[in-house]
């Protein structure tokens, strides 16, 4: 039975912001054994997703559910804040309820706090109380008496289990009102003697349905029988709670705790981990370039430095929404934002025509900028300053290669210290040589720790200015999900860290150490889980991670970098590597796809006021054969040493598609080689609404969910401030994956798809419940998504796509 105490509760606390009452909330709950520390940025990662207001002055915040292995035993913590803190605009909270549920434990208490939101005067008290009791007393009290049920008891009625371990909380309390207000009927569930409306979060809270309970679903009315069975339904799917788990991982090993008491630094945790290592102490430098011009053609250096920025931002903004999350992604997102300003680019290269140098010119309009920033009364607007004080750096770091101070490292792996890192250097940082950070200033959402956490590398930050005092070469031990330096441990600490490490990694690299087992559901279904690549490095990197192919080539990448377009048989080479690294796997080649977000400046492409819905992907290989020809003639002649499929890009039409396979089918004539299976990237709805009828035409289709997401919800990808709206389980993205995977299947072609969604483990069920059959990813997401598909079985995984499908997930 879960108890509350007196150190549970913390009182007259105060809070600048939401984040804040969240971030307290959550040191009560770990300072009780509830959680690990990591939790509370589980906490902020669901606020993000949820509103956990309740109302009343009551808000109830808790953590994800794929971070329930954060959580040490159930338990809740109260903090309670007299002045109020604002939650949302028009919501002040005044008492807090963190939440770490393993279990059901806490439905108890949580229906007895709904009691406490149907009385004002109750919630009022309880958020001026000096008196803990007070509050252990209404949230551990006997629950109202029930309520008779408001519909007709002799009425159409149905019963069903609530399916789940975590019961009726929160978020499935959500999705089943909000499925219940779609009826005109009075809906009401009844529960072990009580009643509630199925149409009132807060009165369905209130029944206390634990995971495995049976309730009783009334309703009465005119669409009475199509509300049961709506219902029912969407009960009995798991009302978008986690249907499944990943697969069960080892208990959590408890913090490090040194034999003996030496130095500890204390910060704060921004990535979990554990290193021994010697540090490496660099203070920030700033990248300083002189007056005049330069050797070489200015303005296309800086075109070139500008696209290189472009690309790298894209491909980190990528890596970390799949790795992390939409929200720490859309901070480089802001950066191609700033990067692209139009006022900007057109200053610097006046200039640039004055006679100055193209890094000079870049860091005195930087500067300037910076400076204007600086000055600026908007809070908003000042913060912005260290974002371009980051771009300038990324671009002059671009322009002055040799200047790259992250590459002037030890040659054995450090723990790097410094005042803080800009992404532009935690970006470049090489794993095997960094092997963990920590920093005197930033904080667990800055820039260094999104970039920590994407290369899984502990990371501290917030220690304090004592740490930049310590010396380089000094022996630490680093313990990132506590926020501790130990610095130079003693020999027993030594022995100590060592075998506290190599549990950890036993414990990190049992799912690698199956990443080559088959993506197989508990019930005998097999997904091919493949990679996504821009180059034939990756290529022998993607299969040593367990990809079991390439299902996207980003051919583009060929084409970054160099002042003119690769040659046909540059293509060749290029495309013979990576057949070769792949040893008769699978090669799925994406041709050119250039615009939107990936510009090339040699091809002199005019400006468009919006690129995406412009000339880009397969509109402009039709209309630039020059290009389009030599790479298909190129991908033709590497099908005759291995297996090669071609995709276009961008397709919105059957005349596009004709018109490229005509083009394809030159090529192949003329290079004398066997036809290949050719598909079409589904990413405009135009596609989708038309799957079927270009399912006659194509081999496969393999769905691009970033570009499908922006065009069907109106959102732009890249925008700094929308771009975290753009979902890809959005329901109506969902339909039309849906939609095309019909098409497709009464067509007897196959599915992929090779956008962002693929990559996450959770989205990956819905899309194998959708009947998807190839996911192409990232190569660091290989191995998790293998893992968590081969935890579920094919039954489940259509529950939950049904459940996503509804808007309910």
């Amino acid at each position: 039975m879960l108890t509350l105490t007196q150190s549970d509760i913390e009182l007259s606390a105060r809070a600048a912001t939401k984040e804040d009452a969240i971030r307290k909330a959550g040191c009560v709950l770990v300072a009780g054994g509830h959680v690990a520390p990591g939790y509370i940025e589980s906490m902020l990662g669901r606020e993000s997703q949820a509103n956990t207001y309740l109302g009343n002055g009551i808000a109830i915040p808790h953590g994800m559910p794929k971070d329930r292995d954060l959580i040490c035993k159930t338990g809740i913590s109260v903090v309670q804040f007299p002045e109020g803190v604002e939650w949302n605009p028009g919501e002040t909270v005044r008492l807090v309820v963190g939440i770490a549920a393993s279990s059901d434990e806490h439905l108890g208490i949580l229906a007895n706090l709904t009691n406490v939101l149907d009385d004002p005067a109750t919630a009022s008290r309880l958020a001026e109380t000096s008196c803990t009791s007070e509050i252990i007393a209404a949230l551990m009290g006997t629950p109202a008496p029930a309520a008779p049920v408001g519909g007709d008891a002799n009425g159409p009625f149905v019963d069903v289990v609530v399916r789940g371990t975590s019961g009726l909380h929160a978020r499935p309390a959500a999705a089943l009102a909000g499925i219940a207000q779609g009826f005109s009927s009075t809906i009401q569930i009844a529960f072990n003697g009580r009643s509630a409306s199925a149409k009132s979060v807060a009165s369905l809270l209130k029944l206390g349905v634990a995971g495995g309970e049976t309730i009783r679903l009334f309703a009465s009315g005119a669409d009475e029988a199509d509300a049961l069975k709506a219902i029912e339904e969407a009960i009995s799917s798991g009302l978008g709670d986690e249907l499944h788990q990943a697969p069960a991982k080892p208990n959590a090993l408890p913090e490090w705790i040194p034999v003996t008491a030496g130095r500890v630094i204390q910060g704060v945790s921004a990535s979990g981990g554990f290193a021994i290592a010697r540090i490496y102490r660099r203070q920030l430098t700033r990248i300083a370039v002189a007056d005049g011009v330069e050797a070489g053609d200015e303005p296309q250096r800086f075109r070139e430095a500008l696209a290189i920025a472009n690309a790298q931002l894209g491909d980190i903004s990528e890596a970390v929404e799949s790795r992390i999350g939409k929200s720490e992604a859309g901070i480089f997102k802001a950066h191609q934002a700033i990067l692209n300003d139009p006022e900007l680019v057109a200053d610097v290269e006046t200039w640039i025509a004055d006679g100055h140098s193209a890094s000079w010119a870049w860091q005195h309009c930087i500067d300037s900028r910076i400076a204007a920033l600086r000055e600026s009364s908007n809070v908003l607007m000042a913060a912005r300053a260290s974002d371009m004080a980051d771009i300038g750096q990324r671009v002059l770091g671009i322009l002055n290669p040799s200047d790259n101070v992250i590459d002037n490292l030890p040659d054995e792996p450090v723990i790097l210290v410094a005042e803080d890192l800009l992404p532009s250097d935690a970006a470049r940082i090489d794993p095997r040589r960094v092997v963990a950070l920590c920093t005197a200033a930033g904080g667990p959402t800055a820039h260094t720790s999104i970039i920590a956490r994407s290369l899984d590398i502990p990371a501290v930050v917030a220690a304090g200015p004592g740490v930049l005092d310590l010396a380089s070469g000094i022996l630490c031990v680093i313990d990132g999900s506590a926020g501790k330096l130990y610095v130079e441990p003693s020999a027993a600490d030594l022995e100590s860290a060592e075998t506290f490490l190599g549990h950890l990694n036993e414990n990190k690299n049992e799912v690698y150490a199956q990443r080559y087992q088959p993506a197989v559901t508990t019930d005998g279904y097999r997904i091919e889980v493949v990679a996504s690549i821009g180059g034939p490095a990756d290529a022998a990197e993607a299969i040593e991670a367990g990809a079991e192919g390439v299902g996207l080539l980003r051919t583009e990448f060929f084409f970054l970098g160099r002042e003119t377009p690769p040659t046909e048989d540059e293509q060749f080479e290029a495309l013979v590597s990576m057949l070769n690294a792949l040893d008769g796997l699978p090669l799925i080649v994406r041709t050119l796809d250039i615009g939107g977000d990936k510009v090339v400046p040699y091809l002199d492409l005019p400006r468009e006021d919006n690129p995406f819905l412009g000339i880009r992907g397969i509109r402009l290989c039709l209309r630039r054969p020059e290009l389009f020809k030599p790479q298909l003639r190129a991908i033709y002649r590497a099908s005759l040493v291995g297996p090669v499929k071609i995709m276009f890009p961008m397709v919105a039409t059957l005349d596009e598609l004709r018109a490229a396979k005509a083009l394809a089918e030159e090529a192949r004539q003329e290079i004398g080689a066997d036809p290949v299976e050719i598909g079409i990237m589904i990413e405009v709805p135009s596609a989708a609404l038309m799957a079927d009828e270009f399912a006659r035409e194509v081999a496969f289709f393999s769905i691009g969910t970033n570009d499908l997401t922006q065009y069907t919800l109106a959102i732009d990808r890249m925008h700094p401030d929308l771009a975290k709206a753009a979902d890809g389980m959005h329901p109506a993205v969902l339909r039309l994956i849906d939609m095309t995977v019909k098409a497709a299947s009464c067509a007897g072609k196959w599915v992929g798809v090779c956008g962002g969604l693929a990559g996450n483990p959770d989205a990956a069920v819905v899309l194998v419940g959708l009947g998807v059959t190839e996911l192409s990813m990232p190569k660091v997401n290989v191995p998790a998504v293998k893992a968590r598909l081969r935890g579920v079985s094919l039954t489940d995984a259509r529950a939950a796509a049904a459940n996503a499908l509804s808007g309910a997930a």
